[in-house]
């Protein structure tokens, strides 16, 4: 990676038009569907790459799962879709012909994050061990003590917000506590927009890379982590998580897509598909591969979630992708 690119990557948008020479601005666009949780990888990467390119970047950040309804059931124009799930490739976007291959770019865990004063005035006991980052050994009971709520999402919409009945499932086997899924989803209740960590609820299940920015930012703001057979980081443990959580959810809503889908679980990993009618994939080729390249990873790296490098792809869809793309990953098993 050339310096002045490992510069722009260091850089704001602003900063990098007002630092570094860059191609002229073109008419020439990509369009990006993905998950918020790679904001901070993208942003910095995507200036670097219309600074590189003079290619207009339009990038639509939300729930993955709402992504890839606007780009199929909603007709919206893409060509990368970056899902904070890959399954969502594998069990959506590929059964139904919408995308041909599936490269798994990055991986992270599942944390439980609190406020801590939210807690001390709620007077609930320490959900971390002292001096440490572990969550202690009854954690499970605190969040299912009376009047504490689990702020979640839509899981229609977010693989964040179904990974938490995930969690409760593993939680349910781990700890063999009868019933417990049940007893942890009573206590699990929406966390709209506008609604704040320590106020409006308790607990939350994060990203770990997201957590720890917060917590960077916001000195209230904690989170614990949780055994590797709860917290869906160990690939290793993906016949565990598939055994003992799943989930049953809508379809992309189009004739092509099966009505309901079943996602089992597995290590928390984030995917990033060509969409096969994308308007603009020579530009979504050129973007894969500085994704897949060393200022890519740099930018993971530096914000997460933590770079899979080189990524990864699955023997039957290595022969899928762009050539230029294919000495840029690895096949999975090898």
């Amino acid at each position: 990676m050339s310096r002045a690119l490992i510069l722009i990557l260091t850089l704001t948008s602003a900063a990098v038009a007002q630092t570094m020479k860059c191609a002229p601005p073109s008419n020439r666009q990509l369009i990006i569907y993905r998950a918020g949780s790679l904001t901070r990888a993208f942003q910095p990467l995507e200036a670097a790459f219309t600074c590189q390119t003079g290619i207009q970047v339009k990038d639509q950040a939300m729930g993955s799962l709402d992504a890839g309804r606007q780009i199929t059931a909603g007709g919206q124009a893409c060509d990368l879709y970056a899902p904070a799930d890959y399954m969502d490739i594998d069990l959506f976007m590929k059964p139904a012909g919408y995308a041909n291959f599936d490269i798994v770019f990055a991986h992270g865990r599942m944390v439980l994050a609190y406020s801590a004063n939210g807690l001390a005035a709620k007077k609930l006991p320490p959900v971390a061990e002292p001096g440490q980052s572990k969550a202690v050994a009854n954690w499970y009971e605190i969040l299912t003590m009376p009047g504490v709520t689990i702020g979640g999402g839509n899981p229609f919409l977010d693989p964040g917000a179904y990974r938490a009945p995930m969690i409760f499932q593993l939680a349910e086997a781990y700890y063999k506590v009868p019933n417990l899924y049940n007893n942890m989803l009573e206590h699990l209740v929406s966390s709209g927009q506008g609604a704040t960590l320590g106020k409006q609820f308790d607990f939350q299940f994060s990203y770990e890379h997201n957590a720890r920015a917060t917590a960077t930012a916001n000195p209230d703001y904690r989170y614990v982590d949780l055994p590797d057979e709860i917290n869906m980081s160990d690939p290793a443990q993906d016949t565990y998580y598939e055994q003992h959580a799943v989930v049953v959810l809508p379809g992309l809503g189009t004739s092509r897509s099966a009505r309901t889908i079943e996602i089992p679980g597995t290590h928390v990993a984030w995917g990033i598909a060509l969409m096969n009618d994308a308007p603009n994939k020579e530009n979504a080729i050129k973007f894969l591969q500085m994704l897949l390249s060393p200022a890519g990873t740099a930018s993971l790296n530096e914000n997460g979630p933590a770079p899979i490098s080189p990524a990864l792809v699955s023997p039957a869809d290595f022969g899928k992708l762009p050539e230029s793309i294919r000495p840029l990953v690895k096949t999975m098993g090898k």
